[in-house]
């Protein structure tokens, strides 16, 4: 039997120019695995993500009236800020259960048009030090401070890696405007174990979410990194516990024929016919405050007893507006570093609202 000989070369060939030209440099990763071991679920707090991603489960499916609210910081940068705006939403959580199932906006990583500070994970000292460990040992940190007052946690999945290492805690996911339409994202979607969002096109269009819907229920097999760091290939099941997000695009679309309009469009493609409405981004034209009567509005539809509004986001912090990060040069206390927000004195008749449109629909609901 012949057997093949490999050539020996008499050197090392040099791949160097060819390869990894633009790399500056490659720096170790701490493994998912050892920060779950550094930093582990409380009982309680899995028995929360499981109790509340089924609840938003029961929403999407119908067999619950409440109104999804995904309230919080545009994005995290201040991990004790976060806890005191944190507290303040439980409070408001608790009074309002019967009719909000309020989950908290916990985004760490945000996507740039251009480029900008990439989020709490990337950057958590704001400085361009990108400090990414410390970054994703910070993020579980909060997030499991966050279980711990008793509130479940929503947040944008963007880096398709970083899910390995908080998913677990996470119990509703986003797909943003910018990566809904990426194959790799609705993949990871088809895996994840919450409720996922998708939000319409960054032009308004809602057949790229729907789209991305259709996809992400259907099994899948990608490459990917394990819990212990090594690269391999998953196999997903599919995810059925996904909707849209109305975001606006070169216009708002948070009118009752916006919504009738993109339902339509979700029962053509036999979906389920349901949206959430962000109240924020160009659904209240970059203008923050607009947000109140954007909510507003879109309780007015509730209460008229449209089922098919599902959810609201809102952009609230502990004080309104926004504010640059600036080297050498301080922070204002609880105020947005990415886009402006609402404060939570703002927020409250917000939520108090549509809590009152969501008894309303209810009532409705029980005379016909």
């Amino acid at each position: 039997m012949k057997t093949h000989t490999p050539q020996i070369p008499l050197s090392t060939h040099d791949t160097t120019r060819i390869d990894d030209l633009r790399i500056r440099a490659v720096r170790p990763l701490i493994t998912p695995a050892l920060l779950q071991e550094w930093q582990p679920a409380s009982e309680s707090a899995q028995a929360l993500v499981e109790s509340s991603r089924a609840a938003v489960s029961r929403v999407l499916h119908g067999q619950d009236d409440r109104l999804v609210v995904v309230v919080g910081p545009c994005s995290i940068h201040d991990h004790d800020q976060a806890m005191d705006y944190a507290r303040l939403l439980k409070a408001q959580a608790d009074a309002l259960q019967e009719d909000l199932l309020v989950v908290m906006r916990v985004y760490f990583e945000k996507p740039r048009t251009t480029v900008g500070w990439k989020g709490y994970i990337n950057d958590p000292h704001l400085d361009g030090s990108f400090a990414i460990n410390e970054g994703l040992e910070l993020a579980r940190a909060l997030l499991l401070d966050v279980l711990a007052l008793g509130l479940p946690v929503g947040t944008e999945f963007l880096d398709l890696l970083s899910p390995q290492f908080i998913s677990d805690l996470v119990s509703w996911g986003a797909i943003g405007a910018r990566t809904t339409e990426s194959q790799s994202h609705r993949q990871l979607a088809s895996g994840l174990s919450c409720p996922v969002g998708f939000k319409n096109g960054t032009d308004g269009g809602v057949k790229v979410a729907s789209d991305a819907i259709l996809a992400a229920r259907a099994e899948h097999a990608f490459m990917g990194m394990t819990k212990m760091g090594q690269a391999a290939v998953f196999e997903t099941r599919g995810n059925d516990d996904c909707h849209v997000i109305l975001r606006g695009g070169a216009r708002p679309n948070y009118g009752a024929a916006d919504v009738a309009a993109a339902c339509a469009l979700l029962r053509q493609a036999g979906l389920r016919e349901q949206v959430m409405i962000d109240v924020s981004h160009a659904n209240s034209s970059k203008q923050h405050q607009r947000q109140i009567e954007v909510a507003a509005d879109v309780a007015s539809q509730v209460a008229a007893g449209d089922a098919r509004i599902m959810g609201v986001m809102i952009e609230s912090h502990l004080q309104e507006g926004r504010q640059d990060i600036v080297p050498g040069q301080p922070l204002r206390p609880g105020v947005s570093v990415t886009d402006a927000c609402i404060a939570f004195e703002q927020t409250v008749p917000v939520l108090q609202g549509l809590a009152e449109a969501v008894r309303s629909r209810r009532r409705a609901r029980e005379l016909a």
